[in-house]
């Protein structure tokens, strides 16, 4: 039915009225004040904690040279799919650099984190077959998995139980898909167990690591080098160029064999236009710095445990989570937006995410540390933070 542009003036007036709202807001910053964690919005410097930048790499001059000098060379599009005319020299390395990375045969580039998802679920599940997915995973596996036509069942959250009893009243399952660190609350799934149901109905493990990969792990190889799961234990592993490494794009790698039936039948991969070989080049460049620097890595995890440590001190109540996202739970909309507010005015940027990336009642701050933060901004982020929250706490009179 089609939508009257009154009908959509009163749905947003309603979001708005329930501080679901959302808005853009232009960040600024030149690229010296962000590579130290800042953004400048209407002109006020502003400590950066919202962004997945997690070893501070998206402004290191290294990409910016690596992508210029690829543009200068290359060109600035791709001009065509990759399985048309498309598919460079960079594009190649990088996919190669990116199957060594994460030890696998194989990988295959997509434009985004959202359209590997979806692309990938499209191609390993037929309609009459099952997809079983984790209530919390990001939005691109909850689509992807109801895009692709086959029966998805939800499990609840981290429940290896409630995963296997869904598994064994399943209808041919085929794919079992999960975060490996889960965007909004920043803890891990329990991919030992998850890969063992995998393996004993036969069915593919989807794994999204977008937000382990450069930073979990002995080495830095993400969620699965973290529980030191093999490649056959994880045989589809999803990860994104824009987060840790500094760049913009998406893999999955894998087998041989499925690299090539994901080029084959990945609509999301097939009928899109390459991503410039300039953005490649920059990936490479990323990828390169996360392995040689390992300091970064080290950086942003003891950042973390400060953060912890000190907000803990403060009476902060935090989650669980043991990544970079550190996720404070507020609960309303209204709250959430007005913790966040507070803070800006205190010289923080930190989101307030709420319904329905999040569900109800759930509405929180999002807190994200990177190697480009220093302690003392992270003591001061945690003052701010239990102001705020305290201020929020306290009762409200006529």
């Amino acid at each position: 039915m089609r939508r009257e542009p009154e009908a959509l003036r009163t749905a947003l007036a309603d979001l708005k009225s329930s501080s679901l709202l959302r808005r853009r807001v232009v960040d600024a910053a030149p690229i010296a004040l962000a590579a130290r964690g800042y953004a400048l919005r209407d002109g006020r410097e502003l400590l950066n904690f919202c962004s997945n930048d997690y070893l501070g790499l998206a402004r290191h001059p290294e990409l910016a040279a690596a992508m210029s000098a690829a543009a200068l060379s290359k060109g600035s599009g791709a001009g065509a799919a990759h399985l048309v005319s498309g598919h460079g020299l960079e594009h190649a390395l990088l996919e190669h650099e990116l199957a060594e990375f994460t030890g696998r045969e194989s990988a295959l580039l997509f434009s985004t984190g959202y359209m590997a998802n979806l692309g990938a679920l499209g191609a390993l599940a037929a309609r009459d077959e099952t997809i079983l997915q984790d209530k919390l995973n990001h939005a691109s596996l909850l689509d992807g998995g109801q895009l692709s036509g086959a029966r998805l069942r939800r499990y609840a959250h981290g429940s290896v139980e409630a995963a296997t009893r869904l598994a064994e009243s399943a209808n041919k399952l085929a794919v079992i898909a999960t975060d490996g660190v889960f965007s909004m609350d920043g803890d891990l799934a329990p991919l030992p167990q998850l890969a063992a149901l995998a393996q004993q109905h036969h069915a593919w493990l989807v794994v999204d690591d977008a937000h382990g990969l450069g930073v979990l792990g002995r080495t830095g190889r993400g969620s699965c080098e973290h529980f030191g799961l093999t490649s056959e234990a994880v045989p589809a592993l999803m990860g994104t160029l824009g987060k840790a490494f500094g760049s913009f794009g998406a893999f999955i790698a894998g087998p041989a064999e499925l690299i090539e039936w994901l080029l084959q039948r990945a609509r999301t991969a097939i009928y899109t236009t390459a991503m410039p070989q300039a953005v490649a080049a920059a990936s490479r460049a990323g990828l390169r710095l996360a392995q040689r620097e390992s300091w970064r890595r080290e950086k942003v995890l003891e950042l973390t445990q400060r953060f912890r440590d000190r907000a803990t001190l403060r009476g902060v109540e935090l989650t669980h989570s043991r990544s970079p996202i550190q996720p404070i739970i507020v609960g309303e909309a209204a709250d959430a937006l007005a913790a966040s507010a507070a803070l800006l005015a205190a010289g923080f940027w930190v989101s307030a995410i709420r319904p329905p990336t999040v569900p109800a009642g759930s509405a929180r701050l999002r807190v994200t540390l990177s190697a480009a933060h220093e302690a003392t901004q992270v003591d001061a982020l945690v003052d701010a933070l239990a102001r705020a929250l305290q201020d929020l706490r306290r009762p409200r009179h006529e």
